[in-house]
């Protein structure tokens, strides 16, 4: 007899919420929304405000699953950290202001051919799912959530990087008209991350566009962001408009701005604190419930491998 054991990430199959539950509540609520006499247009206004409101949501991948509930919706899109609009977590009414359109992104460095491409005609080419993801901030707090996107792994085979890139370096837009936090003259603007050639070809590596069931919020990244559910939140970098592969380690915002604390390996892990506390616990923000920090988030099954040899390096800092 063949027994499957259950990842690091599982729990108990009867605490999740049945996927027709949460679509059909989503949709309720959208119906609810709308009102009666604008049924009739409510897509196609959808489509105008944003062209890719009609891909989403998309197929659930039944391989990146949580058998715990998601966090509501509300928290997850009013609790957020996007300096650019300031250094706190209510930034959400502020982030309103971005002009997510026109909007390109641009594919450079170490590429057969560098381009600019518009993030519509981007997102068609890409083969998208959904997936609920764990997400885990530095901070020690944590949410669960449902994201529809695109493997970083499709853009990478459609940049075509050339043999001798080692690292991808990704970049946030700097509107100064809309994002007050840029006159902040201290931060190293614009925002950087980045990650190893074999960290952006992990299959958990993902770009999304969409968050529960929506096209993304101003305030989680619109248009693209980058999720990366094993490392803190600080390296899934938002609101994407370059995408450069590099021969050498880049120099992510905050290892730049205090590289004793944030380094360029993030990875979650409980036993690394923070030089100012404790990561072996996590605030789970639905419930406000301390729950034990897994290593890696509980995704080690996926990721460990990456990191064998370099054990030597602290994967916090």
């Amino acid at each position: 007899m063949l027994l499957r054991s259950k990842p690091g990430w599982a729990l108990a199959e009867s605490t999740a919420t049945p996927e027709a539950i949460y679509y059909n509540r989503r949709q309720v609520v959208r119906t609810l929304a709308a009102g009666p006499l604008l049924l009739a247009g409510a897509g196609l206004a959808r489509a105008a405000a944003d062209p890719l409101a009609d891909l989403i949501p998309a197929p659930r991948n039944p391989r990146y699953l949580l058998k715990r509930e998601i966090t509501p919706e509300k928290i997850a899109t009013t609790y957020n950290n996007f300096y650019e609009f300031g250094s706190h977590k209510k930034i959400s009414e502020a982030a309103q202001a971005l002009k997510t359109r026109p909007w390109t992104v641009r594919i450079d460095g170490m590429v057969e051919k560098e381009m600019q491409i518009d993030i519509d005609d981007l997102v068609k080419r890409m083969p998208l799912e959904d997936r609920l993801y764990r997400h885990r901030c530095v901070e020690a707090w944590s949410m669960r959530v449902p994201y529809t996107g695109f493997p970083l792994k499709a853009l990478i085979d459609f940049a075509q990087p050339k043999a001798g890139a080692r690292y991808l370096e990704m970049e946030t837009v700097a509107q100064k008209e809309t994002m007050p936090g840029l006159k902040q003259f201290w931060y190293p603007w614009p925002y950087i991350e980045g990650l190893t050639m074999a960290e952006a070809t992990n299959e958990l590596a993902f770009v999304a566009i969409g968050l529960y069931g929506k096209t993304l919020p101003n305030q989680n990244g619109a248009p693209l962001r980058l999720a990366v559910p094993w490392k803190y939140g600080f390296k899934h970098i938002k609101s994407i408009v370059r995408v450069s592969f590099r021969e050498r380690r880049p120099v992510s915002f905050w290892e730049d701005l205090a590289g004793n604390e944030y380094g360029f390996w993030a990875n979650v892990n409980p036993e690394v604190p923070h030089p100012r506390w404790s990561q072996a616990t996590e605030r789970f923000l639905a419930t406000g419930e301390r729950l034990p920090t897994l290593l890696y988030n509980g995704y080690g099954e996926y990721v460990a491998h990456i990191y064998a040899g370099i054990e030597g390096e602290k994967l916090f800092m």
